[in-house]
């Protein structure tokens, strides 16, 4: 499947710009996610926590979209706050968009650190899985490396 890279309207986030994928230009990244992204761009399959397997979000209920993050490394809530500053992760680029948080099944948010709030499991509490500037009360991210599909 191939992706053309569209702006996300109304994102008020001050990070880089947000790209929802539809089906006419290649993404940057060459991973093959035909089977993850249906024809009109949401998620084919459940989205799942790792850990627990628990539900994240059901299908078609998420758009796949690129946005450069970054997310600290992953694991239970409690080590996620930093008192030294300095924090271990990953910047990742492939997410779930989801303009409502009430769209997820199962999902719990940090304390806020700085302007953001991180998205973790609710149920084992590992993450985070995603990402929520407080800024824009409708723009929650879920990276696709942080969550299996079934």
């Amino acid at each position: 499947m191939c992706f053309r890279t569209t702006t996300i309207s109304g994102c008020a986030c001050s990070t880089p710009a947000c790209f929802i994928m539809d089906n006419n230009t290649q993404s940057k990244d060459s991973t093959d996610r035909s089977d993850l992204v249906s024809v009109d761009g949401k998620n084919s399959k459940s989205v799942l926590c790792q850990r627990c397997g628990s539900k994240v979000l059901c299908p078609g209920m998420a758009v796949f979209a690129e946005k450069e993050l970054f997310l600290p490394s992953m694991r239970k809530k409690s080590g996620l706050s930093s008192t030294d500053g300095s924090v271990d992760g990953d910047t990742l680029t492939a997410h779930w968009f989801v303009d409502d948080m009430y769209t997820f099944e199962n999902v719990g948010f940090t304390k806020d650190v700085g302007r953001i709030k991180y998205l973790i499991c609710a149920d084992c509490e590992i993450g985070p899985i995603g990402w929520h500037c407080l800024d824009d009360k409708k723009s929650f991210f879920v990276a696709l490396e942080r969550v299996n599909h079934a």
